[in-house]
């Protein structure tokens, strides 16, 4: 009994001991994306306050290439020791392992360890389109029956996923344009290549304010604090449309749970201060604090509610 005993603590001493004196070095935060953009604005955010919470050096770490896929995989096969960290959001780990086979479970093979915060998407209209609201939109659209087109970031991206279900919700036919990204893809929307389209807000802010795009609803359950002029998709009829670009902090696989807790506190702690909500909010990012169990489900779910549209949708994705 006592050998047993003397095992059982030896074995868990290694884990006990990482908890309590954890970070003893700089720990690493993956972002899978070139440096700029709302990817890196949260793994730059939650490096300086994790850093300056624990008293150790957070470095971000740029991993671009693969729609993710480098990133997933080195964090995937990182020492499960805290010091490896990843920005993990709805294309890793919602609509990619939705639409397409990858080479890692989105589930399995990580610990989600803290929600950051989502930006909502929003439809917007080319200013040359003769339409000011969805009603008057969707008369255009029928009058036009499959001589308009909308662009998206990429064949499986949220907004090609949230065009889609706009599409079959409302019954119309239009060309779908895919550009490498979302930049090339407002590039040629603001060129007048494109007719429509469904960005994140923080993607299109810059554009509404400057009159190349013209809103007609965002997603979410209420209407956006930066734009109260737009309505819902909700306001208008269309349900289920609460769908965002979110962003969270997850680990490899079989993290030490205190570790887990220690880095999903300080996270959340961060994100109840004003100056970081005001921070996010201000680049239309909105706080979304979570446990590391309710982050998990809240993958799962929305990997399964985009799944769900893709079967339904019929849509080939495979590139």
């Amino acid at each position: 009994m006592v050998r047993w005993l003397f095992l059982f603590l030896a074995a868990s001493f290694p884990c006990s001991a990482l908890a309590q004196g954890y970070p003893t070095k700089p720990v690493r935060i993956i972002v899978p994306a070139q440096p700029g953009g709302g990817l890196d604005l949260v793994g730059r955010t939650m490096a300086d306050q994790l850093g300056r919470a624990l008293g150790q050096s957070f470095v971000v770490e740029n991993v671009s290439g693969g729609g993710g896929l480098i990133a997933t995989q080195t964090t995937a096969r990182a020492a499960p020791d805290g010091y490896t960290l990843m920005v993990g959001y709805v294309g890793t780990h919602g609509t990619n392992p939705a639409v397409r086979k990858v080479p890692y479970d989105a589930i399995k093979d990580f610990t989600p360890i803290a929600m950051v915060g989502g930006t909502r998407n929003i439809l917007v209209v080319h200013p040359s389109l003769p339409v000011t609201d969805m009603k008057s939109l969707l008369e255009y659209l029928r009058r036009n029956a499959g001589k308009l087109n909308y662009a998206t970031g990429g064949m499986g991206t949220l907004n090609h996923l949230a065009m889609e279900q706009f599409r079959g919700d409302s019954g119309f036919e239009a060309a779908t344009i895919h550009y490498r990204g979302i930049g090339p893809a407002i590039v040629g929307f603001v060129g007048g290549q494109t007719m429509m389209m469904m960005p994140g807000v923080a993607a299109a802010l810059p554009h509404l304010r400057s009159g190349k795009m013209r809103a007609i609803a965002v997603t979410g359950t209420a209407r956006h604090p930066l734009l109260p002029e737009v309505p819902t998709f909700q306001e208008l009829g269309y349900k289920a449309y609460d769908g965002v670009q979110w962003y969270g902090i997850v680990g490899p696989a079989n993290l030490p749970p205190a570790v887990t807790a220690r880095l999903s506190a300080e996270i959340n702690k961060a994100l109840a201060t004003p100056a970081l909500r005001d921070r996010l909010s201000g680049e239309a990012i909105e706080p979304m604090p979570m446990s590391p169990a309710e982050f998990g489900r809240f993958i799962q779910a929305d990997i399964a509610r985009w799944s769900a549209l893709v079967k339904e949708r019929k849509l080939s994705v495979e590139e």
